[in-house]
């Protein structure tokens, strides 16, 4: 049923709701398409993905900045994990490209690398929420 709606054209008169599904199940496909065809390497950097977020204090600090740019003080005070803790979670999530730093003097500002990562984020969120 789900192959014969993807290839099918949505009919004329639909409701928001069909459209998005349509939407949704095309970009489906075309990710299960990529997905097949998945190399070795690229398999090691979705599960090294993974890997980042599967802390609770990088999770939490990706929410944080999430609202904007922080330094190394201000995610210490909002996540409640120590300085080096910060500092270390940041440094991992800087190789895996999460996050960006920006310095302005002695002071090193920290933000979401891109709109993916809070994406990301947000979906796991969703998912969460869902169950």
């Amino acid at each position: 049923m789900i192959d014969s709606f993807i290839k099918e054209k949505p009919p004329l008169r639909i409701g928001i709701h069909e459209v998005k599904l349509h939407q949704y199940m095309l970009t489906y496909q075309s990710m299960q398409t990529k997905l097949m065809t998945l190399d070795h390497e690229k398999a090691v950097q979705i599960a090294e993905l993974f890997a980042t977020r599967g802390d609770a204090s990088r999770v939490r600090i990706i929410a944080s900045l999430i609202k904007g740019e922080m330094n190394v003080n201000s995610l210490t005070e909002e996540v409640g994990i120590s300085q080096s803790a910060v500092s270390h979670h940041l440094r991992i999530l800087r190789q895996m490209r999460f996050v960006r730093a920006r310095k302005n003097g002695r002071e090193v500002f920290y933000r979401l690398d891109d709109e993916h990562i809070a994406e990301l984020f947000q979906r796991g969120v969703e998912h969460v929420l869902h169950a």
